[in-house]
This record gives structure tokens, C-alpha cells and sequence, in this order.
């Protein structure tokens, strides 16, 4: 048995029985025959590296199944040995579990940010099945990280990056701080070697100027401790040296600014002990304003634990967190812990696998609402980072939120149905506007309506990942449904001037016009005239001709026979878009005109744009208006008149009082006498538009009022 073998075991004997230590032997025997003639970049034999990996997970104390497949986890992939031998030998789980960790190293991770997506939603996969996968690959590459040196200066490079941005952050996620904090000062040190030396240095030169100071706070909390009777150990905490850099580069902090807080960990045996070590410790030393956060009563997502208080005596900073001996492996180990309390404290365990279990599930739902890997990995990267702030339910529910968060964020972090619907909220029991951003302990109430929708503008403010791919999922389903809905409409407006219907044509026609154009159905084609990227005169003469309208074909078109018009309904939808030029109102007449990819333009027909080319007949489509519109348009009305105090009031008033409402005043001209404003009202149509300019000639100062068109 080798030396690196006997370490392993010596671990293992600390928490696993004879029986499951045997077993791990078998899986070690096994990859070391398997890795036989292997070695790594810098000489060593290969077999060195697996048993580095188990080790690292040996420290987490993990169960046997999940070191047999670390051992194991590089056998499928770069060995002889199938899935299926090693199932037989070591059972489907770990076979499973092997499997798992090789299908996240099958893309090599090249600069192409797709690659990277693409791994990363595999590994979402993998961790949904068992989340172990994801601990092996984190503990293989933290060996990875260690062993950086025999490789090229851009492969170290690559690798430290994506260790800091997608490694990093998903240890910090499952809680498994021991394991970042190392991730984290390795890629630093690979990223940028000269400021991780320079840091180094700087913090062990101030260590030594500081320790008297430490000694003496340490000693006067002991004191306070043993006086009041309070078990607790005190011990003190270092800063790693990524997070120093992170302070001075994102809070723009200096070096010593930093190193000025003197940081304590307390451990003691109990909750109630903790909440007394804060009164001690408050007892002693004057508290920061609005720096305490009670993470025991609200845990955070990833089920760390901890009293945090900031105090302020003998002229400095001293931070102190509190917990017990059993959040403090949990705040180490994290969802590692889930396994070592499965036994003492199935409570904490079972409490830390639901808190993983919502966070993959929702890592799921955005994988399969992301149109792709890009997509995803956005919305993934927002949720790996999250500063925290806390608020609540109107039934007193904690829900957790990323810093920023809106009501938008909290209404789909409760239910996508509910952000879908939400038209909107209360902060507090007072209206606020849906683009808020949240604090840490407001209470939201979210207002819905059946039949409302995400807005597109939603987009510019949220913050979640969740939220951001439900909107984007709701916007495309919708403008896919328009788009066909759309389409039909124009194609049938289309073979009515062949004089067919759509009726008239066969299955066998559509079919061969579908494959001449490439397309997967009649509903993709329709899809695509919706859009603007087809064209319906021709798709419909395709259609009715046998040879798919080859282009030296003539066919008879009816020009005399009725067109049909096309009836347009208001002003919401995503194909539908009104021309800024002319701001076309319900009682105008009105054409369309296609925009490739983006569906319908909506122009005046006296538009200056529809002037210009008055015999593109297959340019313009004839439109009308529905009946009973009762939606609000904007339109520009442009007003002469005398300057006097107080007139842009009156104009207001004048407005409000004909039941319009404004949306923007400008001053175009001016000299001393006159003024020329221009005046953007909302209005239902035409009648109503006649209403207010005839309300606002009615001021005396007006000389004269017309419609502005562009």
C-alpha cells in the first residue's frame, strides 16, 4: 500500500467504518491499475492526483461513495475501464457518480465563452441528479489549482479565470467557505501574481505591528466571557488575499482602511449562548449603527448561520461573528456538512439539502427557459454573486433577494405566475413603483390582475436571474404567438387576391412550399411573415401554384375583386408598432408596412414615408381600425402663442380638463412675445383629440393649434 494511500486512510478512520474504508481501497486498487503508465505534466505518476482529490474530500468528511468515485473519476475518460465495469464492481451509484464527474470534462474549456456556457449547464445536470458530482469537480479542480505550475502562462491564465468566476462562486454557493476562500486566493495568485505578492506582503508586515492589539481585545472579551459565565472559545479571523483585493478594487477601500478591522470568530455551545455573547460583547465595546445581521434567525440561502456585529473600542474597528461548534462546520463545510450531521443532526442536514435542492431547481428552470448556453450562463452568473437583503411576505415569510432587487425580482421569486401577473405593489402598506429597489426588512405586498404581462421595460431593472429569464421566456412565447397570428392575417390577405383561401390549399402543396423554403411547418412560416422576414405576397403565390411560383411564372391576379383589411385592435403588442413620424391615431387612415424581424410599422397614409412611394402596392398593406379602442396614443400637437406667466399651466389644466394627458412639453421657439410649443398628448382617437385642441384654443394667448407630423 502506498504512502499517499496510507494518509487517505488515516482520514478516513477518523469518522467511517472498517467495512466502507475497505471499499474506498478497492476503488484506489482499481483507478491506480487503471492509471498504470500515466503521469501528469509535472512527472508525477498520475494516481497522485485522484488520491489528492479524495483527500480533499476526506477533510469534508464525505460519505465512501462520493471518495470511491474521486478516486475513480477520471478512470472512465482517459482509461480502458467502461461504465458499465465499474457499475458491476462498485454499484450504480458510484458508476453514476463517476459518470457525472467525466461528462463535465468531455468539453475542454477553450477561450469561447459558448464552451464554457455550454459545460456549465451540463454541470447543472449532472448536480441535479446528485449533487456530489459538483463536490468532486470542485475538489478536483482546487487540486488542479494547486498544481498549476508545469502549465503555459495562458492555460494558467484561463483556468484561474474561470475558477474565480464559476467555481468560486458555486462553492461560495453550496456554503463550502473553506474550499472558495482557497479557490479564490489560488486564482488570484495565477491571475495576477504581482498584486497577490505585494498583498501578502503588505498583510504579513501589519500582522506583526497588530498582534499586541489583538491580544488585548481577545483578552478583555475572555474576561467579559468568564465574568458573565458564557462558555465560548475566541479565536481570530484572517483576511484571505482576494477578498482584500476585492475590497480595495470594488469598494474602493486602501490597504490599510481595510486592515484597520480587527476580526473575531466566537464558538460556543448553544443559540442561546450566541444572542448572550452579543450582549457581552456589546456590554464591553459601543456598536456600529445598522452593522448587525442576525444570520441565525434568517439564514443566508446557502444555510450559513452566524451573529455579526461590528463594535468600535480602543480606537478601532472590531468585527465579530458568533456561532456554534455546529454552524461553524456548516459554515466550512456547507452542503459537505449534509453528510457528516446526517446522523447527529438530521434537523441541520435535511434543512441545508432543501436550501441546495430550491437553489438547483431554480438553476433548472432558467436552463430550460434559456434560448441558449450565453443566455443561461447571464442569468446563472447574476445568481452566483449575491449580496443579500432580506424582506418579507405579507405573512411574515423571510424571502432572500440579491441587492437591487425590485418587486418584480420578489413577485417571480415567489411563483413565474405571479411576476407574469403583477401589475403592482406595496412596500411597506404604501403604493410604490414596481422598479424600487429593495431594502432588508420591508414587508412586499404584490398586486396582480388576471390576464396582465410582463412588460419588456422589466427588463432594464431586475436583477435575478430568475426573474430576467421568465420575462424573456413570456416575451418570446408571446411574440411567437403574435407573430404566427399576424402572419395568418397577412397570408390570407394574400391568396384573396389569387382569389383563394387558405382552405383551398391541399396538405400536399403546403408541405412541398414548407421544404422549398426550408422551414419545419406551416406555423414556422407563418412565424416568419408575422415578423416581417417573409414576404406574404410571395409565399401566397407560391402557394397557389403547383410548381412553387418559379420566378419566370406568370399567375392571374384579381386586382378587381374587394381586398379584405386588415382590422388593428390598439396599441399594445410586441409586432405592432406605431410610426414615431406620423403618431397615427384610432380615425386616421392607416397602412402598414413590414420591418424585417420586427413585424409591423404603422404609418398615416398621408405620411411624408408613404407619400414617397405611392405605387409600392405590395409595400403598404391597407389597414382599419377596431371599434371601441380604448387604449391611450401619443400624438404631437403644436401650439403658437403669446408668452405670458403661467401659460404652460393653463396649457396643463386646459388638457387635463378635455380628459387627456401629457406626456411631454418642449419649447421649440421663443422670443420676446411669442412661443412655438410643442406638446405630446395621450388620447383614445380622433373625437377625443378634437376635444382637447378644442380646450386649449379657448385660452386667449393661443393664436393657433395644428397637429405636428413629422
Amino acid at each position: 500500500m502506498s504512502e499517499e494511500l496510507d494518509t487517505l486512510i488515516g482520514k478516513l478512520k477518523l469518522y467511517l467504518d472498517d467495512q466502507k474504508i475497505e471499499l474506498v481501497r478497492q476503488a484506489y486498487l482499481c483507478a491506480r491499475s487503471a492509471h498504470e503508465g500515466q503521469y501528469r505534466r509535472s512527472g508525477e505518476p498520475y494516481i497522485i492526483h485522484p488520491v489528492a482529490v479524495a483527500e480533499i474530500l476526506a477533510d469534508l468528511r464525505l460519505d465512501h461513495q462520493t471518495l470511491m468515485a474521486a478516486l475513480l473519476h477520471d478512470v472512465i475518460e482517459d482509461t480502458e475501464v467502461s461504465k458499465e465495469e465499474l457499475a458491476a464492481q462498485f454499484g450504480e451509484s458510484v458508476a453514476d457518480l463517476v459518470d457525472g464527474v467525466s461528462k463535465l470534462t468531455q468539453i475542454e474549456f477553450k477561450s469561447k465563452a459558448e464552451a464554457q456556457a455550454e459545460n456549465f449547464r451540463k454541470m447543472t445536470l449532472a448536480m441535479a441528479k446528485d449533487i456530489r458530482v459538483i463536490l468532486v469537480k470542485l475538489a478536483d479542480r482546487l487540486h488542479n489549482m494547486r498544481t498549476l505550475g508545469p502549465l503555459s502562462h495562458e492555460k494558467r491564465r484561463r483556468i484561474a479565470n474561470e475558477t474565480l468566476e464559476i467555481y468560486a462562486p458555486i462553492a461560495n454557493r453550496l456554503g463550502i467557505n473553506n474550499v472558495r476562500v482557497e479557490l479564490e486566493d489560488l486564482g488570484f495568485s495565477a491571475l495576477h501574481p504581482m498584486r497577490a505578492k505585494y498583498i501578502k506582503k503588505a498583510v504579513e508586515k501589519q500582522r506583526g505591528g497588530h498582534r499586541d492589539v489583538i491580544d488585548d481585545i481577545k483578552l478583555r472579551l475572555e474576561a467579559r466571557l468568564a465574568e458573565r459565565g458564557i462558555p465560548g472559545v475566541i479565536i481570530g479571523r484572517e483576511k484571505h488575499l482576494y477578498s482584500i483585493y476585492q475590497k480595495m478594487k470594488y469598494k474602493h477601500k486602501s490597504f490599510h482602511e481595510i486592515m484597520d478591522v480587527y476580526a473575531f470568530r466566537v464558538i460556543t455551545d448553544s443559540e442561546d449562548s450566541c444572542y448572550r455573547i452579543l450582549g457581552a460583547a456589546h456590554s464591553l465595546y459601543k456598536p456600529l449603527p445598522g452593522r448587525f445581521k442576525d444570520y441565525i434567525a434568517m439564514p443566508k440561502a446557502n444555510g450559513y448561520q452566524s451573529l455579526h456585529t461590528t463594535l468600535f473600542g480602543m480606537h478601532v474597528n472590531i468585527e465579530i461573528q458568533i456561532r456554534t461548534d455546529e454552524m461553524e462546520a456548516l459554515a466550512n463545510n456547507g452542503i459537505a456538512a449534509h453528510w457528516l450531521y446526517k446522523a447527529q443532526s438530521p434537523d441541520a442536514a435535511a434543512a441545508n439539502q432543501l436550501r441546495v435542492d430550491h437553489w438547483v431547481r431554480g438553476l433548472m428552470e432558467m436552463r430550460e427557459r434559456a434560448d441558449d448556453s450565453m443566455e443561461f450562463i447571464e442569468h446563472v452568473k447574476i445568481d452566483l454573486f449575491p449580496d443579500e437583503i432580506y424582506v418579507f411576505t405579507p405573512k411574515g415569510k423571510i424571502l432572500e433577494l440579491p441587492s437591487g432587487a425590485t418587486p418584480i425580482d420578489f413577485a417571480y421569486t415567489i411563483h413565474t405566475d405571479i411576476g407574469n401577473a403583477c401589475v403592482a405593489c406595496r412596500i411597506n402598506k404604501s403604493l410604490s413603483a414596481l422598479s424600487t429597489p429593495l431594502q432588508s426588512g420591508q414587508t412586499v405586498e404584490v398586486i396582480t390582475t388576471p390576464g396582465a404581462r410582463p412588460s419588456p421595460a422589466w427588463l432594464n431593472f431586475v436583477v435575478t436571474g430568475k426573474a430576467k429569464s421568465s420575462i424573456r421566456h413570456y416575451l418570446k412565447q408571446q411574440r411567437r404567438s403574435e407573430s404566427v397570428e399576424l402572419g395568418k392575417k397577412l397570408l390570407k390577405k394574400s391568396l384573396h387576391s389569387f382569389g383563394k383561401k387558405l382552405a383551398d390549399i391541399s396538405e400536399e402543396q403546403i408541405s412541398r412550399v414548407i421544404q422549398h423554403n426550408q422551414l419545419e411547418s406551416l406555423e414556422h412560416l407563418l412565424q416568419e411573415i408575422g415578423l416581417g422576414n417573409r414576404m406574404s405576397y410571395i409565399a401566397a403565390r407560391q402557394l397557389v401554384s403547383e410548381e412553387n411560383a418559379l420566378p419566370n411564372q406568370q399567375i392571374n391576379v384579381n386586382h378587381n375583386e374587394t381586398r379584405p383589411v386588415l382590422t388593428i385592435n390598439g396599441a399594445d403588442g410586441l409586432l405592432l408598432r406605431f410610426a414615431h413620424c406620423c403618431k397615427p391615431i384610432p380615425g386616421d387612415s392607416i397602412v402598414g408596412t413590414m420591418d424585417s424581424g420586427n413585424g409591423m410599422v404603422i404609418h398615416s397614409d398621408r405620411c411624408d414615408k408613404v407619400m414617397m412611394h405611392p405605387d409600392d402596392s405590395h409595400r403598404w398593406i391597407h389597414l382599419s381600425w377596431a371599434k371601441d379602442i380604448t387604449d391611450e396614443f401619443s400624438v404631437e400637437l403644436r401650439v403658437e402663442l403669446e408668452r405670458q406667466r403661467g401659460i404652460i399651466a393653463e396649457l396643463a389644466a386646459a388638457v387635463t380638463q378635455a380628459d387627456g394627458n401629457i406626456e411631454k412639453i418642449n419649447v421649440e421657439e421663443q422670443d420676446a412675445r411669442h412661443s412655438i410649443i410643442s406638446l405630446v398628448v395621450h388620447v383614445q382617437g380622433r373625437k377625443h383629440l378634437a376635444r382637447v385642441m378644442r380646450r386649449i384654443r379657448t385660452i386667449r394667448a393661443v393664436s393657433s393649434i395644428s397637429r405636428a407630423r413629422h
